[in-house]
């Protein structure tokens, strides 16, 4: 069993073989998947995946990097999305400073209300953070202070200081394709130091195609191989990091825990 914590197969990458992703998806062991937000425009077809495959979940939320796209939404905008039993999560959402798709007070506001989303709500928050650790460890803790939330740094590659953070206010972390990559050394030393109550593993299809497939399109059934590095990494046996990667999904995504309850 495992389960590709965060993917986007509602892209138009895959529009053209969804039935051979879904495929090749049992075929690797892979039992359920969670369709990440990238912005509301593409809400309804996420949706449209969740009631047709009930081992597909969704969150709702914004990419960082389309923030500019959306100068108004509020904590409540999103809050109305999920009364649906498939959403199971708040994001992705977050800071990204490497590329500055969007202006910076930007992405504060609307991670600030995704973040306000998951205090009312209790979803977890699903974070995307890349070089704007200071900031996100602000944010984070500022807003936990005031009230607790739960969640994830998704596809992790920052640092060791972002991780200890994350994790000393009972957030997960998860490992993606980037922990195969040759020049990921010090990534998989954070890794190793990561408790095995608090890791998970992703795709992040379709992108970051991990090794031996890297430089193709990404998908869910290659999360065997970002499973097969972190049982490296952590010295244990796959199907010991498989059972113990979904098991912390499940208890992380808890509007997900029931995982025969959705029959469409």
């Amino acid at each position: 069993m495992l389960v590709d914590s965060h993917c986007h197969i509602d892209f138009n990458d895959f529009e053209e073989d969804i039935e051979e992703i879904i495929q090749r998806m049992k075929e690797s062991g892979v039992t359920a998947a969670l369709n990440a937000g990238n912005g509301l425009e593409d809400f309804k077809n996420q949706l449209n995946l969740s009631e047709k495959y009930p081992f597909i979940y969704t969150a709702v939320g914004v990419h960082p990097h389309n923030a500019d796209e959306y100068p108004d939404i509020t904590a409540a905008d999103l809050i109305a999305e999920t009364h649906h039993k498939k959403v199971v999560g708040i994001g992705e959402c977050g800071l990204d400073y490497y590329y500055d798709y969007s202006a910076k007070d930007n992405q504060i506001r609307l991670f600030k209300e995704h973040v306000k989303a998951a205090q009312e709500t209790g979803l977890p928050l699903i974070i995307h953070t890349r070089s704007a650790d200071e900031d996100t460890i602000t944010i984070l803790d500022e807003m936990y202070k005031q009230k607790p939330f739960s969640g994830e740094i998704h596809c992790f590659s920052s640092s060791k200081e972002l991780a200890d953070f994350a994790l000393s206010i009972g957030f997960y972390i998860s490992a993606s394709g980037i922990i195969t990559f040759n020049k990921s050394g010090d990534l998989r030393d954070i890794f190793a130091t990561i408790p095995n109550e608090r890791l998970l593993v992703e795709t992040d299809s379709p992108f970051l195609a991990p090794i031996p497939l890297r430089g193709h399109r990404n998908e869910p059934a290659n999360v065997k191989y970002v499973a097969e590095k972190l049982a490296q990494i952590k010295d244990m046996s796959f199907e010991d990091i498989a059972e113990l990667t979904s098991h912390n999904f499940y208890k992380l995504f808890r509007k997900a825990s029931d995982k025969g309850r959705y029959n469409y």
